[in-house]
């Protein structure tokens, strides 16, 4: 089976972490979300995958090799153009789109089975959330038919709670619908078309674990539930006490206090007297200085933690303790 994972986008509310990566590379664990979207579909059966690429093309060209292909977008071509841009490589098979910030185990197996029942000429992945405020909402009917659309309204006014997970399934005759404009949307432009034309489009909610790491604080909160077992990732290392785990070339004898959960990456150093205190997240590479205390926190890879240094609800680069975090839901 084939699939697209959207990989173009700027990713400008997780600044400054991606005034150096794009979006799609951002570390959750010991690698960039984009690789958890491939485990992920490489265990479902997709083992033919294309991305879009525009900012920092070359850093993930140079991460996934030949692994999967690319359609480079020199200006960008929106979330449905770029698809489009694609449309060879389906073919007249089942179009499968999987946002690249989606840090999600979702089955899209189950999705495409919905697709294929229900008729329609799209699917979409819906999940219930508690803030509508955040998200972009779909209203169905009692059969899941798509009725309309609701962009991050007040709770008051919502007429749904099912959130847009931007992970669908699309039938070829999908890009009948698009305008002739090279710049494409699909909340913007595509769907609205299917409702004024009345063309069966349906959901598929789904249980599974969804967040589409669109802040700092999405970021740290999507890390922390991978630790605690709300989302199913591997987790590399091995486990050395309740809810610590420590990779390869990493120890943590020279700690004075650990409290998981905790997941410390490959070749880390932990420095004397230092205080870990979960939930905490250490990425490859890094360094925590002696006496440093950290808590409910991630250390992206390759940072350095100063000695003596507090660490508490935030995350932290090389360029220092980044803002906009929000206080851990846990």
């Amino acid at each position: 089976m084939k699939a697209m994972v959207l990989a173009a986008g700027l990713g400008t509310r997780l600044r400054p972490i991606t005034y150096e990566l794009p979006k799609p590379m951002v570390p959750v664990l010991d690698r960039p979300v984009m690789a958890h979207i491939l485990r992920l579909l490489e265990r479902q059966g997709f083992d033919e995958v294309i991305a879009n690429l525009h900012y920092f093309p070359d850093t993930i060209r140079d991460y996934f090799g030949d692994r999967i292909e690319y359609r480079y977008e020199e200006e960008l071509l929106g979330t449905a153009g770029g698809v489009r841009n694609a449309a060879e490589f389906f073919g007249d098979e089942l179009v499968v789109v999987v946002s690249g910030d989606a840090l999600t185990d979702v089955d899209l197996n189950a999705l495409v089975e919905r697709h294929r029942s229900s008729g329609g000429i799209a699917t979409l992945t819906v999940k219930r959330v508690s803030d509508t405020r955040e998200y972009g909402v779909v209203v169905h009917d009692s059969d899941g038919r798509i009725q309309g659309f609701q962009e991050k309204p007040d709770p008051a006014e919502a007429l749904s709670d099912l959130g847009n997970c931007g992970i669908y399934c699309f039938s070829p005759e999908i890009f009948d619908f698009f305008p002739k404009e090279p710049f494409v949307d699909w909340a913007q432009d595509v769907f609205p078309r299917l409702l004024q034309h009345d063309v069966p489009f349906f959901v598929h909610e789904t249980k599974d674990y969804w967040n589409d790491v669109g802040s700092l604080g999405e970021l740290r909160q999507g890390t922390f539930d991978a630790l605690e077992g709300a989302l199913r990732l591997d987790i590399p290392g091995e486990a050395r006490g309740d809810g610590v785990i420590v990779d390869s070339g990493s120890d943590i004898d020279a700690a004075e206090q650990v409290e998981g959960p905790i997941w410390i990456g490959a070749n880390v150093e932990i420095g004397a007297g230092a205080r870990l205190m979960g939930p905490l997240a250490i990425g490859d590479g890094s360094r925590i200085g002696r006496g440093a205390s950290l808590r409910g926190s991630v250390v992206l890879p390759g940072t350095e933690v100063a000695d003596e240094a507090i660490v508490i609800d935030a995350i932290v680069g090389h360029t220092g303790i980044l803002a906009g975090v929000r206080p851990y839901d846990g």
